[in-house]
């Protein structure tokens, strides 16, 4: 059976990526971006919020152009405009989600905050962060299911209005960040062309990390992220 689901987290923000055409040089090089504050300094390190945030503190906590570098140019939102409904078809473990679950499950936490920035560095890539908050024992199952059922899948289709994309999903080594982590690469195809994208969440305490988009923009200004999100 399909189903049909609002785009939000995961599956979804990583369709809008891959369609708009921007993110097509998943394997170029990216500028190094500075060390975040507490690098190599536990006494700097912030302690995670265990308290749901809000989506105004969320807001503040977002990367921006001076956390990214030179080259990088926020994406005017959108509003509902980037999240037309998806059609998951292929892959049972998110069929069975059900509701807003096919295309991002129980992520669709309501305090959250994105944003979007193109790097205009001769790649036309992309790079996504996308913030949530809830209470702990919501925040982590929630994420942990979701991201076990896309990574369950080694292939399916989805479909963005009447255009069909096939998927390949690869689950990655998590990285040593906040209490929990979830990494996985996507390959999307779709009119001949493939698109190679990475996606990590970070749990640290009540807030939720996800970075999307080119994996050498997400290895680059994941940790940045992570710090910049504990505040």
């Amino acid at each position: 059976m399909h189903r049909r689901a609002s785009a939000s987290l995961s599956l979804a923000a990583l369709v809008v990526l891959s369609v708009s055409g921007c993110a097509k040089d998943s394997s170029s090089s990216a500028p190094p971006a500075s060390a975040p504050a507490a690098a190599g300094n536990p006494a700097l390190a912030a302690k995670p919020a265990q308290d749901p945030l809000t989506s105004a503190a969320l807001s503040k906590r977002l990367l921006d152009e001076t956390d990214l570098g030179q080259g990088y140019t926020r994406k005017k939102e959108t509003g509902q405009g980037d999240r037309d409904d998806v059609t998951v078809i292929g892959c049972p473990a998110l069929e069975k989600l059900g509701g807003d679950g096919a295309a991002g499950g129980d992520l669709d936490f309501p305090n959250n905050a994105k944003a979007t920035f193109s790097y205009n560095r001769g790649t036309g890539s992309e790079v996504a962060e996308e913030l949530y908050s809830d209470s702990v024992d919501k925040l982590g199952p929630n994420t942990r299911t979701v991201f076990e059922a896309m990574t369950g899948c080694p292939l399916y289709q989805v479909v963005v209005g009447d255009s069909p994309i096939a998927v390949a999903t690869q689950k990655l080594p998590a990285p040593a960040l906040g209490d929990e982590a979830w990494s996985q690469l996507l390959t999307f195809t779709a009119g001949g062309r493939d698109t190679v994208m990475k996606q990590t969440a970070v749990r640290a305490g009540s807030v939720l990390i996800v970075v999307s988009g080119s994996p050498a923009l997400v290895d680059t200004h994941l940790s940045r992220a992570v710090d910049k999100a504990q505040g």
